[in-house]
């Protein structure tokens, strides 16, 4: 174990950062028409934004534990920390949309560098009866972040522009970057070979996927778009069998996944990251542009899922482990998909605004049921020489959900955008909240119905994930019954992920 007095101070340096660049996932969503606008962009190309952060980020995940264990946990956390704010500082320069992408890209590689390091630091030095805790709060500060981003953001957007939404990481990352050298420690570091081919073949792979299905609509669904999302499952399925003919290093020892509970943990936390990015798209879409509200009032109507997903965090955190698995999370998917139903229900021009209120605090709460919970199920039942793996195929499975939840819900948006006469519509000329105002009320209100309409259906595709997490919740059996035998019980393990 290391020598460190307390890892609680240590666990709070690195959650500064890792609570940054997971807000950095939702944070764009509230801000999307604005950026259109300024940049005179259409739809496709302003959800690349997320979707070239989550494809950076979720990419390297895979190797960047291993870069930690091989040089140091913190020494690669603070060479991403570094990448991540400078590459926040050019975002917010950016002057045309395809340099904002780039930039994003960046920052993504910087979170990729980041993520593994905080969970490496947590199995390496917490003792065996408080892992169980500090995961609660790694799970918790997940969770919160990605509600919180698009809150955060609409303040920011009102006060002072899009560009501040990134430019806000910067003193963020200099006190994130300050605090890790003085409160982390120095952990011992291994050798280790790195599977190169496994690394190519899963990029590609990825990009295939998320390139051929958000451009789809955009390119009429051509034969080169299905050449590329076929090749990209092809790629991922030698991908596979090279993960498993690998005698030496595997990126994912396949092995892991003959543990029932860690199986349907990475199903269960692929839907949820999916949803998440698929939900705020559509919804700030139509609180902005259906409802007329500015990015701050349109944030705050999903403030009670925030606050509500960080009061019970850290309570249903500590509970979770005292009741079967498979209670808390199906509680928690299911009453998630109820809300996003819900709200996919309700979306017209004219609905009323405290029900979604009201929703929004069932989805916080339920919200604190899948994060936390999720992230210890996941873990418990591996092997110590595997821990450190699970953890970064975990890591790895929820950002691969995430971007693929940001492709699929650009794909279908501009699908229904297209089945309603819209064109490029009032949305695709990225208009903002106000942007039909000068309308007169005969044009407007037949425009506002079609848009309502397809905000509305894209609403049903995040909806529908979360079922998938409610199937694989309702899997999970007891922690001593699970395929992988002994829980990772000793402090320092051999991190590979």
């Amino acid at each position: 174990m290391s020598t460190q007095r307390n890892p609680w101070l240590a666990l709070y340096a690195l959650v500064v950062g890792f609570f940054m660049i997971l807000l950095d996932m939702t944070i764009v969503a509230v801000a999307n028409p604005a950026i259109m606008q300024d940049l005179n962009a259409d739809i496709t190309k302003v959800i690349w934004v997320t979707s070239a952060y989550l494809l950076a980020y979720a990419v390297p995940l895979l190797v960047t534990g291993r870069l930690g264990d091989r040089f140091g946990p913190k020494n690669i956390y603070l060479i991403g920390l570094a990448v991540f704010t400078l590459a926040s500082l050019w975002c917010a320069k950016s002057t045309s949309v395809d340099m904002l992408i780039a930039a994003r890209a960046v920052q993504g590689l910087g979170a990729a560098l980041m993520t593994p390091q905080t969970m490496a630091v947590i199995t390496r030095t917490f003792p065996p009866d408080k892992r169980g805790a500090a995961m609660g709060l790694w799970g918790g500060v997940a969770g919160l972040a990605t509600l919180i981003g698009p809150i955060l953001g609409g303040v920011l957007v009102d006060w002072q522009g899009w560009q501040w939404i990134f430019y806000v990481n910067v003193p963020i990352g200099i006190v994130a970057f300050a605090l890790a050298v003085w409160l982390v420690p120095a952990l011992e570091t291994h050798e280790h070979k790195f599977d190169f081919v496994g690394v190519a073949l899963s990029a590609i792979g990825l990009f295939l996927l998320v390139f051929g299905i958000q451009e789809g609509n955009t390119h009429h669904w051509n034969a080169w778009i299905w050449t590329m999302i076929i090749t990209g499952v092809v790629v991922m399925g030698l991908f596979v069998v090279n993960q498993s003919r690998n005698t030496g290093e595997p990126l994912v020892p396949l092995s892991l996944f003959k543990d029932r509970n860690f199986a349907l943990s990475n199903l269960a936390i692929a839907a949820m990251g999916a949803a998440v990015t698929a939900t705020f798209v559509p919804f700030y879409f139509y609180l902005q542009q259906v409802r007329d509200m500015s990015p701050t009032r349109s944030a705050l109507v999903l403030a009670p899922m925030a606050i509500l997903t960080g009061v019970f965090a850290p309570v249903i955190g500590k509970v979770s482990d005292k009741v079967t698995p498979r209670v808390i999370p199906t509680i928690g998917f299911a009453g998630f998909a109820a809300t996003i139903f819900g709200f996919a229900v309700l979306m017209k021009p004219d609905s009323s605004i405290p029900v979604y209120l009201v929703l929004g605090g069932i989805a916080g709460i339920s919200n604190a049921c899948i994060w936390a919970p999720l992230a210890s199920i996941a873990t418990h039942n591996l092997p110590v020489q595997l821990a450190g793996a699970g953890a970064g195929i975990y890591n790895t499975t929820r950002q691969v959900g995430s971007v693929l939840g940001s492709a699929g819900v650009s794909a279908l948006l501009a699908a229904r955008i297209s089945a309603q006469n819209l064109g490029s519509g009032p949305i695709g000329e990225g208009m903002g909240g106000g942007g039909l105002s000068h309308l007169p009320p005969e044009v407007k209100g037949p425009i506002l119905e079609k848009m309502s309409t397809a905000l509305s259906q894209s609403m049903y595709l995040p909806a529908g994930i979360l079922l998938i997490g409610v199937v694989a919740s309702a899997l999970f059996i007891g922690h001593t019954a699970s395929a992988g035998g002994k829980t990772a019980t000793p402090p320092k393990v051999d991190v590979a992920g």
